[in-house]
């Protein structure tokens, strides 16, 4: 089977043989997968990965032990726990310490003809939402991670920085449970697609107002000192953005300021697929290409060009 290949920056298709199916894990056909952000990072040379990338798919189901996943379509919870842990009886199974992690840490990635995912990790994709929708659920599942993390009381002024694709997400899926969000980006038609979703957003240059709680999601070194310059005294940070290399901050502000830092990573995957399902959340316009998953190199060339925002890998039919 065709398979893409990451390795010291370069991105290649290779001839593997079908992966083997694990007792409890399904077979998947890759229908549609998503190029992200920590795609590009892992390029870079995050986390000295090599290996087949891609962790937003939608697939379907060709082999399982459980009869009831034949056929259907899914998405997937990427994190793949040991379920005997603490974390794990925690339902915190995505901070497993003998966890693998779909297409980023010790597990082959969603960017191949099948892949395999234990069943408990699937979820069946609503017939209200199209494949290419479905791909957004791990992305939007980690934008909702932040209402899991944070007591951010109903209608507060909640300031989003970045408009790039988490971003977008985040603004909409904050708003969409009833917070006020003001975005702020450097592209006037990213944030534009936001301001349809009926968002305010503002241009992200000279001074900026300062709120309770601000979310980084620039996907730069620079925006976390940014987002705590943008943050009153006793405010919250959510940082989202995920970077190769370290980032560089005066500490004393978050210090003389007492500003609290969150880290937020992935989420649970229902509150993605309800907002999908609904509405209240709108993917088409965050679609910028679609490439066959054997031009792979291509599609990750686009995916790299600046303003570019979600280029899908789509698999050709068995």
């Amino acid at each position: 089977m065709l398979a893409v290949h990451l390795d010291k920056g370069r991105v290649s298709m290779r001839r593997v043989p079908r992966p083997r199916r694990p007792k409890g894990y399904a077979l998947i056909r890759l229908l549609t997968g998503g190029i992200c952000n920590t795609d590009l990072e892992l390029q870079r040379g995050y986390y000295g990965f090599s290996g087949t990338p891609g962790h937003e798919f939608a697939g379907m189901v060709e082999a399982a032990d459980d009869a009831k996943w034949l056929g259907k379509r899914v998405v997937g919870e990427i994190n793949l726990n040991c379920g005997a842990c603490e974390w794990c009886g925690r339902d915190l199974g995505r901070h497993c310490p003998k966890r693998t992690v779909l297409g980023i840490v010790r597990h082959p990635g969603a960017f191949r003809e099948w892949l395999t995912l234990p069943e408990r990790n699937l979820h069946v994709i609503p017939d209200s939402i199209s494949t290419e929708a479905a791909v957004f659920t791990e992305p939007l599942a980690a934008a909702c991670e932040i209402l899991d993390q944070a007591a951010i009381p109903a209608g507060a002024r909640v300031a989003v920085l970045g408009d790039g694709k988490l971003g977008l997400l985040i603004a909409q899926a904050l708003h969409a449970r009833g917070l006020c969000v003001i975005q702020f980006g450097r592209h006037r038609e990213k944030l534009a697609i936001s301001a349809a979703a009926g968002i305010d957003t503002a241009m992200a240059s000279g001074k900026l107002p300062t709120y309770d709680w601000v979310v980084d999601a620039t996907g730069s070194p620079d925006g976390l000192a940014q987002a705590v310059q943008m943050t009153r005294p006793r405010g919250t940070v959510i940082l989202k953005s995920t970077l190769h290399g370290l980032v560089g901050i005066d500490t004393a502000p978050v210090i003389v300021n007492e500003i609290t830092l969150i880290g937020s990573r992935c989420g649970r995957f229902e509150p993605a697929l309800e907002l999908l399902a609904s509405g209240a959340v709108r993917v088409d316009r965050m679609i910028s290409d679609r490439f066959p998953l054997e031009q792979a190199p291509r599609a990750f060339a686009r995916a790299s060009e600046p303003g570019v925002l979600k280029v899908l890998l789509e698999n050709s039919p068995a």
